[in-house]
């Protein structure tokens, strides 16, 4: 799993050979990458606003605006952005983790699909473009997130505020829930499920979908699942 530093105009061309639209990179910064050989795989949780925490930082110890990895990428924790300024995440095939967890000004492009057994997003500051589908268990939107673009299918129980209908959404594909009739409980650790005054503060919008917020983000800095159920 080699590192290097690469300019805007290397990475340009490499997402011009991987076929990554330029609709797509055009909302990245022009500024220096941190390209990522692969497939890779990330033993534990990759935390974006962490450099010195992923595995990348030994042969590029320096942060840089964003990490590029040139195939598949598998990470066996949480992906994990809880800061604003954190590092860009774009991969030029298919991401599985465990779990995702995006606040902040997360942003996260896909040339494949995405995989995960919980992908949690809140907060208006992101940009997430997932060229194929995001296949999940629950997938948890508040505080206006949604993806920007999904050209698959989004499949998975969704909870969002009632203001938030993702089906007329032009840019997401498709949705499908799998287990439409599979209460909450049964597909998510009880730990996270909303309960008495649980949801206030800077988690209000959880209690809405019926999640603690702040247990969903410390068992997420635990290493601990939010699901019961495997990856699909």
């Amino acid at each position: 799993m080699a590192t290097r530093y690469v300019s805007w105009d290397e990475a340009v061309k490499l997402f011009e050979q991987r076929g990554l639209p330029e609709s797509t990179y055009e909302n990245l910064y022009e500024e220096e990458y941190i390209l990522v050989d692969g497939p890779a795989t990330v033993g534990g949780h990759l935390p974006l606003d962490g450099h010195a925490e992923t595995p990348w930082a030994r042969d590029t110890p320096d942060a840089a605006t964003g990490y590029i990895v040139d195939g598949d990428l598998t990470v066996e924790g949480a992906l994990v952005d809880v800061d604003d300024g954190a590092a860009a995440l774009i991969v030029l095939g298919n991401l599985v983790a465990h779990d995702v967890y995006l606040e902040g000004d997360a942003k996260l492009v896909t040339l494949g699909d995405v995989t995960a057994r919980a992908f949690v997003g809140f907060m208006t500051e992101k940009l997430v473009m997932i060229h194929g589908d995001l296949r999940t268990s629950v997938a948890a939107f508040l505080d206006e997130f949604a993806p920007d673009l999904v050209t698959g299918t989004l499949s998975g129980r969704l909870l969002t505020p009632g203001y938030l209908d993702l089906s007329a959404h032009e840019a997401i594909g498709g949705l499908a829930d799998p287990s439409p009739g599979t209460p909450l409980e049964e597909l998510l650790v009880r730990e996270i499920l909303a309960a008495g005054d649980s949801g206030t503060g800077d988690f209000a919008g959880f209690a809405a979908v019926g999640l603690d917020g702040e247990a969903v983000r410390r068992r997420v800095m635990d290493g601990l699942p939010l699901s019961v159920t495997p990856a699909p």
